[in-house]
């Protein structure tokens, strides 16, 4: 096939693009898709600039004003969603259902926040006084977006930053920018200039991002490595920050479930998007009365699979997204001999990045398969006997993004999901996101939480106003 056109920048309203460009590679084969400018640092500064010079005027536009900004960047994404699904599966890797799957909840989430209000909280109003809070916005937001849901996430942050009143500089993964820089381009008409700019790059402009003065607030979804520079470079003057990052979220099953029900949604809550998801299924902790039938149930499903390029409809799992993250696994799937023995799956394919469902089993959270975050279609089955112990296993990570319990007593359930440490946990579901409901992490996952009423105060300050009578 040809190479598709190239998109553009958007700064300050105007669609950029100069003789600078880079490859994007379809993961799925390794060709190259199409060429795309790369921002300098001289783009990024006028980035900032735009967004700071359009702040002012943004947020003292009405609040209807801005909702109605949302509901049209949703009916733009609805409307372009043919070519949207395409591009991001084209770069991404992920089967076309994902790719509209993503599209679908991205304009859900873009009416979600148009329905909410930014109404003053009375805290106090007596004879003396009235005190009220508001939520004010913050300034210029810098969000840093990865490779596994890159409209999806863009949207997420787009959505409540704009609602409060905020600027925003949007910068995609160098991996996967097709999506998010042609759905700038689609925004140009809609979005005063400025408002929103959308910036690719190497790898190299999320420092001057995070280390700008102007910037008040940098939302970031990646790698707890990562987000620990990106905190780092943020303190010298304060930024706020929303950092979601890793996680090696824990699924404990009860002895008393339905196997074959369960495992049906356990392979495909550990394997979405072939694996590369924060908040997927990468622990499988099951009680020692149905861990052999839930091995065997895990392992037909994963000999059933279909791994392919994401184009033909037959694909169930696409390719890992990039060469790196491909090598990464790949080292993983090397070191299984020392901790434990594939059960099923584990074959690579090339060219493209392909490698099928794995699980391993035999192993323990001595094992940097189960120790460690992998961002990948590999996962570990343990066996517990006590809830106890599985609890006790489960915790013991640096990371606390999600977990979640099977059982068919879902009180008993619900009782040791509250045990886990994590900031969100399920019962008989894993990664069931809405927008209503908030999300986040705790130790080593993050701070701060995306989605919900508490994920638009995110992208606000408090500021108290009281009134003397």
């Amino acid at each position: 096939m040809s190479m598709l056109n190239s998109p553009s920048m958007l700064i300050n309203g105007r669609l950029v693009r100069h003789e600078q460009m880079m490859d994007v590679i379809n993961p799925a084969n390794e060709r190259v898709i199409c060429q795309v400018p790369f921002a300098t640092s001289t783009d990024a500064i006028q980035a900032i600039a735009a967004a700071k010079a359009a702040y002012p005027q943004w947020r003292n536009v009405s609040l209807e004003v801005r909702k109605n900004v949302l509901l049209n960047i949703a009916d733009i994404i609805e409307q372009n969603s043919q070519e949207l699904r395409q591009l991001i599966t084209l770069e991404q890797g992920k089967p076309l259902a994902g790719s509209d799957m993503e599209l679908m909840m991205s304009a859900t989430v873009l009416r979600y926040f148009a329905s909410l209000k930014l109404a003053p909280e009375v805290i106090r109003n007596d004879d003396s006084q009235r005190v009220e809070l508001h939520r004010r916005p913050l300034g210029i937001v810098a969000a840093i977006i990865p490779w596994n849901f890159p409209v999806l996430m863009a949207v997420y942050k787009l959505a409540p930053a704009l609602l409060a009143g905020n600027t925003l500089v949007i910068k995609p993964s160098p991996t996967t920018p097709l999506a998010t820089l042609r759905l700038g381009e689609l925004l140009q008409s809609v979005v005063p200039a400025g408002v929103i700019n959308v910036l690719a790059d190497r790898g190299d402009i999320g420092p001057l991002l995070s280390q700008s003065t102007d910037v008040a607030k940098i939302s970031f979804t990646g790698s707890t490595q990562t987000g620990r520079q990106v905190m780092a470079s943020s303190a010298h003057n304060l930024k706020r920050l929303t950092l979601e990052l890793g996680g090696n979220d824990a699924a404990i099953v009860l002895d008393d479930v339905n196997v074959e029900q369960v495992a049906e949604q356990i392979f495909d809550m550990a394997f979405i998007n072939s694996g590369q998801v924060c908040m997927s299924i990468k622990r499988i902790y099951v009680q020692e009365g149905v861990y052999d039938a839930m091995c065997a149930a895990l392992a037909k499903r994963v000999a059933d699979s279909v791994t392919g390029d994401g184009m033909d409809p037959a694909t169930q799992f696409g390719p890992v997204q990039n060469r790196k993250q491909f090598d990464d696994i790949r080292n993983v799937l090397s070191l299984v001999p020392q901790y434990g023995r594939i059960l099923a799956g584990g074959k690579i394919r090339t060219p493209g990045f392909f490698i099928e469902p794995t699980l391993v089993c035999d192993t323990d959270e001595t094992s940097p398969i189960a120790n460690e975050e992998i961002f990948g279609p590999v996962r570990s089955i343990m066996k517990f006997n006590t809830i106890d112990e599985a609890v006790s296993r489960a915790n013991n990570s640096q990371y606390g993004l999600g977990g979640s319990v099977w059982s068919s007593d879902v009180e008993k359930a619900a009782a040791i999901a509250g045990r886990l440490e994590c900031g969100i946990s399920w019962v008989n579901q894993h990664f069931a996101m809405a927008p209503d409901v908030p999300f986040g992490g705790v130790k080593q996952s993050g701070m701060g939480v995306e989605f919900s009423e508490h994920g638009l105060n995110e992208y606000t300050s408090i500021q108290s106003l009281v009134v003397a009578k």
